[in-house]
């Protein structure tokens, strides 16, 4: 713990065992405009007890009231790097705080951190700029938008040729279904990342997911006419928000238009739930998934990833367009699929 004399605020460490903590915490983070699901206390405890880092959850305290969160993980790998990170594994990180006092209090507690445990490198995932002097990496956007109030509305709102593609699912007689459970998502989801040539999540970090955030954590799965399944999304509801965030398909999904049809549904299912934003989270330009959420009528907003470099010269690329991950992708694709889920978790964990 630190206190700052001046301002009177506390630099705290969230503890996860005190429920009242917790409650504080997740309080804050939904009442401040600028939190985002990312920012939930959930999460330490999901990256402490699957994937085994240490975390930092930070907030700012005066006179007994939270002023501002910054949720942290120390990543330790000899292959990507060792790094303070906010947070792993999220799209959307960084400080959210009342007042820029608390903001700077926060951020100056994550540099010490960072120095202390001997890091290469801090990194604020931020939606916004917040430090111009820092070095940043702006390889990714994110694609947001209003869910209207009707659903013929959010139909028409889609453009001619992708509302051709949702309607042809619909005439293929594809159905969705709310899985009680993980194994048909995962199936898909493992599938299609090995096919891309990237490690699989393990399938207890799903789980995770659902049992720690409950019905904020959906699983949506599209079936064929038959009944097979073809299709999976695994999303986050926040406020009024609906986050489609892990997803996967069988090869079969394309021709179908089952993935299509997977997001109508998803949009439809949150109008019908009062769900007023869809976000599609983020995506690298010049990639598929950049071009399909584009077609969708969705316009990209820039993401800012702030850093503080202290043993290197320069910010890491641990991302598949890294040219020296072809060989290591090659590689994935070819490897049997049960082999490639059981050594998956050991490398992605180190990702973030």
């Amino acid at each position: 713990m630190s206190e700052n004399a001046t301002t009177g605020l506390r630099i705290l460490r969230l503890d996860s065992r005190r429920p009242e903590e917790v409650a504080r915490w997740d309080a804050f983070v939904f009442a401040h405009p600028q939190a985002t699901f990312f920012h939930r206390a959930g999460w330490q405890k999901i990256i402490g007890e699957v994937f085994r880092h240490a975390t930092y959850f930070l907030y700012a305290e005066q006179d007994g009231q939270i002023q501002g969160v910054l949720p942290l993980a120390h990543v330790n790998s000899r292959l990507f790097g060792n790094a303070l990170t906010g947070l792993p594994f999220a799209v959307y990180g960084g400080v959210a705080a009342l007042t820029p006092e608390a903001a700077d209090a926060l951020e100056a507690e994550a540099q010490r951190l960072a120095i202390e445990l001997g890091t290469d490198h801090l990194e604020l995932r931020h939606i916004e700029r917040r430090h111009e002097d820092w070095p940043v990496q702006e390889l990714y956007v994110t694609f947001r938008k209003a869910i209207l109030p009707k659903e013929e509305d959010n139909m028409l709102a889609i453009p001619r040729k992708q509302r051709a593609m949702v309607r042809k699912g619909i005439k293929n007689g594809l159905t969705s279904q709310i899985d009680p459970g993980v194994d048909r998502f995962f199936a898909l989801y493992a599938d299609n990342v090995h096919r891309h040539g990237t490690p699989a999540m393990p399938r207890r970090y799903f789980q995770a997911l659902r049992d720690t955030f409950g019905a904020d954590c959906e699983v949506l799965t599209v079936c064929s006419a038959e009944g097979r399944p073809l299709s999976s999304v695994l999303s986050f509801y926040f406020r009024d928000e609906v986050l489609p965030y892990y997803a996967g398909d069988d090869e079969a999904a394309r021709d179908l238009a089952a993935n299509d049809f997977k997001y109508w549904e998803l949009m439809r299912l949150a109008c019908a739930r009062g769900i007023k934003v869809f976000d599609y989270g983020r995506s690298k330009e010049g990639t598929g998934p950049y071009a399909f959420k584009k077609n969708w009528g969705f316009e990209p907003t820039q993401l800012h990833y702030e850093y503080r470099l202290y043993k290197r010269d320069s910010i890491p690329q641990n991302n598949p367009a890294n040219a020296k991950y072809r060989l290591l992708i090659a590689t994935w694709r070819r490897m049997p699929l049960s082999l490639a889920n059981w050594l998956g978790p050991f490398i992605v964990r180190n990702l973030g």
